[in-house]
């Protein structure tokens, strides 16, 4: 296996074709750097919050 050069050193760097590594870095160019944050998508809503009826666990009919 052939060492990538944009690894930090560690040895342990798995980086894909759009340069983020296993460890949440991105390669920005010039160095790996934590990913900005505007890149980053949303978060989903917690599962069961706000939507109709998402109180009433399964089984629970009476």
């Amino acid at each position: 296996m052939t060492e990538d050069p944009r690894c930090c050193g560690s040895g342990t760097c798995i980086i894909d074709p759009e340069g983020r590594c296993w460890c949440g870095q991105q390669w920005d160019g010039q160095k790996m750097a934590p990913p900005r944050l505007e890149r980053l998508a949303p978060a989903p809503p917690p599962a069961g919050r706000g939507l109709p009826g998402a109180d009433t666990a399964a089984g629970d009919a009476a």
